[in-house]
Parts: structure tokens; C-alpha cells; sequence
């Protein structure tokens, strides 16, 4: 397989990190998962193919079993500041479709970007090229495949909108403020649960995390709708309770962490676009983005460049084989 003879260490965590790990031990790379020696969990479903190593990181020798395996390891995944899931749709309601992001994106392009670097550096060993054979159904399915392994467990084991990640809880879901904006709540773990009933000024014993659903869920939609989503904000700064404002798109390239990490780059018309991501160390994608060419602005110059004669693009242009834009040409 295309990763063969790669050495991968994951640490354990959430959805984002294994299912990475996933996908390289998926085209052959040995995946070596660090699992806690001290209250290990058992709630990963996507380490099909991995080895796991329980290491307790709070002593100092398991910090140094930990550093050799890296000195070994081609790649290390580091997973302690986990994304967000999406809501995938409410109880009683149409499923409603995440735009095209899962099909055209994620399972789509992402996931045949994805074959192509595998195909590249294959190439390196082999000599030889392969067909990325990437669809929007099949990837999309790779994509979902936390779903597909959580079916029969206590995360998506309901109906729709009965789980833990689709608006089954109350503490997984989202809110409306006093100006018609919204707050994101996924305070899952206990520890935030906790900050955000402190945040909402509730009494832990009168609230508990898995209580009456639909009362406490009602009772959090009411305090919600007391202040703005800007006053939420500053209630919920300093308490790390995993609730966060729903920024607009005008709103996201202004936000404090977007703009520390470049989340976002002006293109040539002053309107902003998601930069490259990851981010390398040592070889990074662009950091200014290039306006979109007018069709055919380059014609000339790519002729040129594969050998092509004046007169013999004269010619094609003038058959009407190639076209070349006018300079002055915008879009």
C-alpha cells in the first residue's frame, strides 16, 4: 500500500485525530495509538488497523517512552484541542442537507487531493503512476464513518435527534439570544457542563446533565433569550464550558483566533477566503491569494512556454483553436 513502511503515533483523542490516524492505517501506515494508562477509554470506534500503548504522560518516564517512540516515528498526530461536531438534523424535522460541504468537499475534492498525494508518493518508490478513483459517494461514506461505527453505540444509537450530537441534549445544541443571534453549546464532558450551568447561573443539583431533556433544554432556551449573543460572549470569556457565539461570515476573518492563525486571506477583491490548511512548518501553502484568471489570459504565455512559435499561435488564434483574452480584461 502507498504508506507502507510509514510510522504514524496518535494520541488518543476525539473524532478528528483518529479518524486521521484512520485513514493512514487505512492506505498502510503503521499507526501506533497512545492510550492513557490511567483511566483509559474505550469509546474509539475508528481505530481499525491500529496498535495501542497505554503510557501514563503524568510520570516522567512515561514522557520518556513517549519521546523515543517519536524518534522513530515519521508522523505524530497530536489531538488536544479538538474541533466541533455538526448537528446533522432535528427531531420531528426534514434532515436537512450541510450545504454540498461533505459531498463536493470533504468526500469529493478533499478525499481526491488526498489519493493524489498518496498516488505521488507511492510514485517515489514504485516508478509508476495509478488512477485516484475518487466519488462524492464513496468518500462522503469514508468521511461519515464515525456514524456508521457509533450506530449501535450510546452516541448515535438513537432516532434522529434523540443522540447526543444531533440536538438529542440539551447540552449539545444551539440557542437563540435577546438580538435574534445564536450561541453554541457542546458542553459534553462533565467538567464543562459544569462551567456552563455556572455560566448560566443554575444550580448543579437542580440541573443535572442527564435529567429531563426537554424541561432542561426549555429552561436553557429561555436563559439564553435574556441577553444578546455579545453579552454571552463576555459571560462565557473566561469559562471554559465549550459555549461559543455563531459568528456570520462577515463576522469569522474578524474573530481573534482567525486572525492569529491567517484563518482567512483577502483575495484581490478585498473579499475574504479560507486560506490553505494545514499549516506547514517549514513549507507552506500561499499566504496571498492570486485573482481568479480571465479565460484564455494566459493563452499566449502557456503556448510559449510548451514551444510554440508566434506564427503558429497566430494561427490557432486565428482558427479559433485557442483564445487568447483581451489584457485589459476583468471579470
Amino acid at each position: 500500500m502507498a504508506l507502507r513502511g510509514i510510522r504514524v503515533l496518535e494520541m488518543a483523542g476525539l473524532a478528528p485525530a483518529p479518524f486521521c490516524g484512520m485513514v493512514l492505517s487505512d492506505f498502510g501506515a503503521n499507526v501506533i495509538r497512545i492510550d492513557r494508562a490511567k483511566n483509559p477509554s474505550d469509546s474509539d470506534r475508528l481505530a481499525r488497523g491500529k496498535k495501542s500503548v497505554a503510557v501514563d504522560l503524568k510520570q516522567q518516564k512515561g514522557i520518556e517512552v513517549i519521546k523515543k517512540l517519536c524518534s522513530r516515528a515519521d508522523v505524530l498526530i497530536e489531538p488536544f484541542r479538538p474541533g466541533v461536531l455538526s448537528a446533522l438534523g432535528r427531531k420531528h424535522e426534514n434532515p436537512c442537507a450541510p450545504v454540498n460541504l461533505v459531498g463536493d468537499f470533504a468526500g469529493g475534492g478533499l478525499i481526491c487531493a488526498l489519493g493524489v498525494v498518496l498516488a505521488l508518493f507511492e510514485r517515489t518508490r514504485s516508478g509508476r503512476g495509478q488512477v485516484v478513483d475518487a466519488n462524492m459517494v464513496q468518500g462522503s461514506a469514508y468521511v461519515a464513518n464515525f456514524l456508521w461505527a457509533s450506530k449501535d453505540s450510546f452516541i448515535w444509537g438513537g432516532a434522529r435527534g434523540e443522540n447526543l450530537l444531533d440536538t438529542g441534549v440539551p447540552f449539545y445544541e444551539t440557542y437563540k439570544t435577546a438580538d435574534g443571534k445564536f450561541m453554541s453549546v457542546g458542553a459534553l464532558e462533565p467538567q464543562f457542563y459544569a462551567a456552563l450551568l455556572k455560566g448560566l447561573q443554575l444550580d448543579p443539583d437542580k440541573v443535572p446533565q442527564f435529567g429531563d431533556s426537554n424541561k432542561t433544554k426549555t429552561l436553557f432556551t429561555d436563559i439564553f433569550l435574556s441577553k444578546t449573543r455579545d453579552e454571552w460572549t463576555e459571560v462565557f470569556r473566561d469559562l471554559d464550558a465549550c459555549v461559543e457565539p455563531i459568528l456570520e461570515m462577515d463576522e469569522a476573518p474578524a474573530h481573534p483566533h482567525n486572525q492569529t492563525n491567517n484563518t482567512f486571506l483577502k483575495n484581490s477583491r478585498g473579499v475574504y477566503e479560507a486560506g490553505p490548511a494545514p499549516a506547514l512548518s517549514r513549507t507552506p501553502g500561499v499566504s496571498t491569494l492570486e485573482p481568479q484568471p480571465v479565460i484564455g489570459q494566459h493563452t499566449l504565455e502557456v503556448l510559449q512556454e510548451a514551444g510554440y512559435s508566434q506564427a503558429d499561435i497566430r494561427s490557432l488564434i486565428d482558427a479559433g483553436a485557442v483564445q487568447q483574452a483581451s489584457a485589459n480584461s476583468k471579470l
